[in-house]
């Protein structure tokens, strides 16, 4: 069932497919929108209670018109469906936004799969030349621009119609989030705190930043296990959704 979510001061598109046991929420990256849950989504309705929506901008989301915290729009995503307890499965600015509810409310994470997770907090490194160049194409709305630009950092396994679909749904989040979105606190140096059970999964392809956050991130949570994928970027599920829908599975109980 597709639905249109209340959030502060606006809408998010969500769908919500009913299943037995415990409810999987997929959370997307920033190059892409909810669709890039779609190679997955078979195996998971077969067996669990699904939830996946566009974060403001994205996809099928309306783009914002004030402040608002990803975090915060989880949370009404979850009251709104009375999810009291769920797996969350986020992926690279989705990986965030899931560690963010993991220590915020742990009582109502039950587990986590992240794919080459964002965290907030990181020391990332400068990057001088990639932000102004980004900062560029966004100044002139350039929106092929934009769309190569995402390619060629998040999509080194292929630029097939999938891969440049998921930059598309994209652009327009990268366009408004500057002005509208308000960080969600740091979790970087929290990360010991995380109680439930997680899986970090990165692939080869991706990043060598991008690969050293996964592997800190997985280091720093007890017991978390870490899935190294070959041949796999920043898009894993559209990249080997078997084994990130047996991983998801796994994790939520067949």
């Amino acid at each position: 069932m597709e639905l249109r979510i209340p959030v502060v001061g606006g809408e998010v598109w969500a769908e919500h497919l009913a299943g037995d046991g415990v409810a999987v929420v997929l959370l997307h990256p920033g190059i892409g929108d909810s669709r890039v849950w779609d190679p997955v989504m078979p195996e998971l309705t077969a067996r669990h209670r699904v939830v996946r929506y566009d974060v403001r901008g994205y996809g099928r989301s309306d783009a914002p018109t004030g402040e608002y915290s990803r975090l915060e729009d989880l949370v009404a995503v979850l009251d709104q469906l009375q999810l009291e307890r769920v797996v969350l499965v986020g992926c690279s600015m989705g990986g965030g936004t899931a560690l963010g509810l993991a220590l915020a409310d742990p009582g109502r994470v039950q587990g986590l799969v992240l794919l080459c997770p964002g965290v907030p907090g990181f020391p990332m490194p400068d990057e001088p030349e990639i932000d102004a160049e980004y900062e560029a194409l966004v100044a002139a709305d350039d929106i092929e621009g934009l769309v190569r630009f995402g390619l060629r950092l998040g999509a080194a396994a292929g630029h097939d119609d999938a891969a440049v679909a998921q930059m598309r749904a994209a652009v327009p989040g990268w366009l408004t989030q500057d002005k509208y979105f308000r960080p969600d606190p740091p979790v970087y140096d929290r990360l010991q705190e995380v109680l439930a059970p997680t899986v970090v999964m990165v692939g080869d392809k991706d990043q060598p930043i991008l690969a050293a956050v996964a592997g800190a991130t997985a280091a720093r949570i007890q017991d978390a296990e870490f899935i190294w994928m070959p041949g796999v970027d920043h898009l894993p599920s559209l990249r080997n959704p078997a084994l990130v829908a047996e991983t998801i599975l796994r994790v939520a109980g067949r």
